[in-house]
C-alpha cells in the first residue's frame, strides 16, 4: 500500500477512532457515572437511566445522518468528514467539566443529556462519511478490505476505550473513579479530535464525488431522492446494520458491565477480557476484508448474522457459569462472529446506491438501526435481565434481531445487473 493510500486510510478511519471511543468509555463508566447523575437506592434503577442517556445520543444520529448525508452528497465526502470529527470532540471534552446532581441538582443530568444529543448529531455523518469515502477510493476488486478499515478504526476506538478503563481501575479506587476519575478518559476525546482535524484537512476528494461534479450530477436534494427513488434499498442498510449495531453494544460496551454486575460471582478482570478478546477481532478485521473481496461481501456478512443467531444463548449460558475460560472462548468466538460483520459492511451498504445518492441513502439506514436498536441495546439487555430475572435473556434479543438481518443479507442482489450502485 503506498503512502498516499495509507494516508487516506487512516484519515478516512480516525474519526471513528474518537466515536467508538467516546462511547465505549461511556458504555464502560456508566456504572460509576449512574450514581452522580441519577442517585438512587436501587443501583440497577440508576443503572437503567444512565443507559437511557447513552441511548439519547444515539436518537439524534437520524438527524446528524440527514444532515452529513445532505453535506456529503453536496458538497463533498472530504468536507463532512472534517466537520464531524471536530463537531465530535467538542461536546466529548466538555464531560471533563460536567458538574453533577450533588453540585446543580436537576440541571446536571439535562447537561448530560445535552452533550449526548450534540455526540450524536456528530456521528451520524462521521461513520458514514468514513465508509463513503473509504470504498470510493479503493481500487474496485479491494472496496471491502479497503471499508473494513472504516471499522477498524470503530474497534480500535472500543478498544481503546477499554484500555483506558481498565488502567483507570488499575489505577485508581472505586470511590475514586466515582467521585472524579471517570472524567478522565474522556480527556483522551480533545487528542484524537485534534489529530483526526489535522490529518483530515490534507484529504483529497474521491474520484466518485469529483466525477458527479464534472457531469453535474449533485442532487439538490439528495436524502429525499434516496426516500423517493430507493426505499427499499434504505430499509436493506437498516436491516443489515442491525446484527452489528445490537451485537458490537451487547457483546463489547455493555458486556464488561454484565460480567462484574449481574454474573455471580463476578467474573474477575472483565475489562481486561474485553479488551484482549476486541483485540482479537481487530486482527481479524482484514482477514475477513480479504476474504470478502475474493468470496463476495454478502458471503461473509450472512456467515456473521447466522454464527450470532446458532452461538448466542449456549455461550451466554456458558458465561453464566461463572468462569474466567468460559468467558473468555465465549467472547472470542463473539470476536470472530462481530469481526466478520464489521469487516463487510461498509462495501455492503455502500455498493446498495450509485454515487449520487450514497452517502445521503446509507446515513438514512444505518443511522436509523444505531438509535432504535444499536445504542439502545445496553439499556434493553439491562431492562430485560431486571423484568425477567433471567441472565440468558439479552441472547434471546441478539438471535432474533440477528435473524432479521440474515434475511435482509441474503435478500441482497449483487448480479452485474445492480452496476448503478456499485460505479
Amino acid at each position: 500500500m503506498s503512502n498516499s493510500r495509507t494516508k487516506k486510510m487512516f484519515a478516512g478511519a480516525i474519526g471513528n477512532v474518537l466515536e467508538w471511543y467516546d462511547f465505549a468509555v461511556f458504555g464502560f463508566l456508566a456504572p460509576f457515572m449512574s450514581s452522580q447523575f441519577f442517585p438512587s437506592s436501587d443501583a440497577t434503577s440508576g443503572l437503567i437511566k444512565t443507559f437511557g442517556v447513552f441511548a439519547a445520543g444515539y436518537l439524534a444520529r437520524p438527524i446528524g445522518g440527514m444532515f452529513f448525508g445532505q453535506m456529503g452528497d453536496r458538497l463533498g465526502r472530504k468536507r463532512a468528514l472534517q466537520l464531524s470529527v471536530a463537531a465530535m470532540a467538542i461536546p466529548t471534552s466538555l464531560m471533563t467539566i460536567l458538574p453533577t446532581h450533588d453540585q446543580v441538582g436537576l440541571l446536571a443530568p439535562i447537561l448530560l443529556v445535552l452533550l449526548r444529543l450534540a455526540q450524536g448529531l456528530s456521528v451520524g455523518g462521521e461513520f458514514i462519511g468514513s465508509c463513503t469515502y473509504l470504498v470510493e477510493v479503493a481500487e474496485t476488486d479491494r472496496r471491502a478490505s479497503s471499508g473494513s478499515w472504516t471499522m477498524f478504526g470503530a474497534v480500535a476506538g472500543i478498544l481503546l476505550g477499554s484500555a483506558t478503563a481498565t488502567l483507570i481501575h488499575m489505577l485508581l479506587t472505586t470511590e475514586q473513579i466515582t467521585d472524579w476519575g471517570w472524567r478522565l478518559p474522556f480527556l483522551g476525546g480533545l487528542l484524537i479530535g485534534i489529530v483526526g482535524w489535522r490529518m483530515r484537512r490534507g484529504l483529497e476528494e474521491t474520484s466518485d464525488f469529483v466525477a458527479m461534479q464534472s457531469s453535474g450530477k449533485i442532487e439538490s436534494r439528495p436524502v429525499i431522492q434516496a426516500v423517493k427513488e430507493m426505499p427499499f434499498r434504505v430499509l436493506q442498510v437498516a436491516g443489515i446494520s442491525l446484527s452489528l449495531g445490537v451485537g458490537i453494544y451487547s457483546l463489547f460496551v455493555w458486556m464488561p458491565t454484565y460480567l462484574t454486575h449481574f454474573v455471580k460471582p463476578p467474573i474477575p478482570h472483565a475489562l481486561l477480557i474485553n479488551s484482549l478478546t476486541m483485540l482479537l477481532m481487530l486482527i481479524l478485521m482484514p482477514f475477513f476484508g480479504r476474504l470478502a473481496d475474493r468470496i463476495g461481501y454478502k458471503s461473509v456478512l450472512s456467515f456473521g448474522s447466522l454464527a450470532l443467531v446458532l452461538t448466542a444463548y449456549p455461550l451466554f449460558r456458558w458465561i453464566d457459569g461463572g468462569t474466567i475460560m468460559a468467558t473468555i472462548v465465549s467472547m472470542s468466538a463473539f470476536a470472530v462472529f462481530v469481526g466478520a460483520l464489521q469487516a463487510t459492511l461498509a462495501v455492503a451498504m455502500a455498493e446498495l446506491f450509485p454515487p449520487r445518492l450514497r452517502f445521503s441513502g446509507m446515513a438514512l439506514g444505518y443511522n436509523l438501526t444505531l438509535a432504535i436498536f444499536g445504542g439502545t441495546a445496553p439499556l434493553i439487555n439491562t431492562w430485560l435481565i431486571a423484568q425477567s430475572g433471567d441472565l440468558t435473556s439479552p441472547a434471546w434479543y441478539i438471535i432474533v434481531i440477528a435473524g432479521v438481518s440474515l434475511l435482509f443479507t441474503l435478500g441482497i442482489r449483487t448480479s452485474a445487473g445492480e452496476s448503478e450502485t456499485s460505479t
